[in-house]
């Protein structure tokens, strides 16, 4: 059995993204900051049959979440996907450059840039035994054989849209990262990817004049992002409307948000 970590997976994308995972037979190990909507979460990814889910509730900006999550992981057997999803605005709503607060700033890379890495960092050792053949291709979907880790992007990070300068840096730092990564760890996969524009709570904060109706909901674009996986496609940055998420469409006016907390 395969088992995956998901973070940011109490709503949203997270939610989604795990909700796909435990329907293919995944085992789970979920986080996000609210303990009682994570236990909600948990308790109905549990309801797919033979999955084990185990949920840490914290901050992945905290070294001993980080080390709990993995710890949970390797109590399942072992860690061959990592899922970074959770993440911060910097502000609610957003602000331009001129008006965003540093402490926001501070916070957001913390969560979206320090907490990644600092995860991949402490699941390193699971991940490259994911690879050598340990754990990996076990479980239903399973693609490459190759341990994981799928990085949550924006398009944010590549395009400079007004008031989304703190987070678009944040993404753009994760992208590097990712790219990175990718050269220094060559056997595994990873892949940063953009799931464009979602109706999530996040966006709904980020511009909470925005009519959000026509955005697709995170649960029509889970599936796309998941090919990554379940193909075992080349380590790479990619869109979920490249992938073929439904309802994507044309691309988004203003950026692509991904989980939250």
């Amino acid at each position: 059995m395969s088992v995956a970590m998901v973070t940011g997976a109490s709503r949203g994308l997270g939610r989604a993204l795990a909700g796909e995972l435990a329907a293919r037979g995944w085992d789970l190990v979920v986080t996000a900051r609210g303990a009682r909507a994570l236990a909600e979460t948990a308790s109905e990814l549990a309801r797919a049959p033979g999955v084990r889910v185990t949920a840490v509730a914290g901050d992945v900006s905290s070294a001993e979440h980080r080390a709990a999550l993995v710890a949970a992981a390797r109590a399942l057997g072992g860690l061959d996907l990592l899922v970074n999803n959770a993440g911060v605005l910097g502000a609610e709503p957003l602000v331009p450059l001129a008006a965003q607060p540093l402490e926001g700033l501070r916070e957001a890379f913390e969560v979206n840039v320090v907490g990644p890495l600092g995860l991949v960092q402490e699941a390193l050792p699971l991940l490259r035994a994911a690879e050598a053949g340990s754990g990996a291709g076990t479980g239903a979907g399973a693609g490459s054989g190759a341990g994981a880790v799928l990085n949550i992007s924006s398009d944010a990070a590549v395009v400079a849209y007004g008031t989304w300068g703190a987070y678009g840096a944040t993404k753009a730092a994760g992208d590097l990262l990712s790219a990175v990564l990718a050269v220094e760890e060559p056997a595994l996969r990873v892949w940063w990817a953009d799931p464009g524009s979602m109706r999530t709570g996040m966006m709904a904060a980020a511009e909470p004049g925005e009519d959000l109706a026509g955005l697709p909901a995170p649960e029509e674009v889970a599936p796309a992002l998941l090919r990554l996986v379940t193909e075992g496609l080349p380590s790479g940055r990619y869109t979920a409307q490249e992938l073929g998420a439904a309802g994507a469409g044309e691309p988004a006016a203003e950026p692509g948000v991904g989980g939250g907390r």
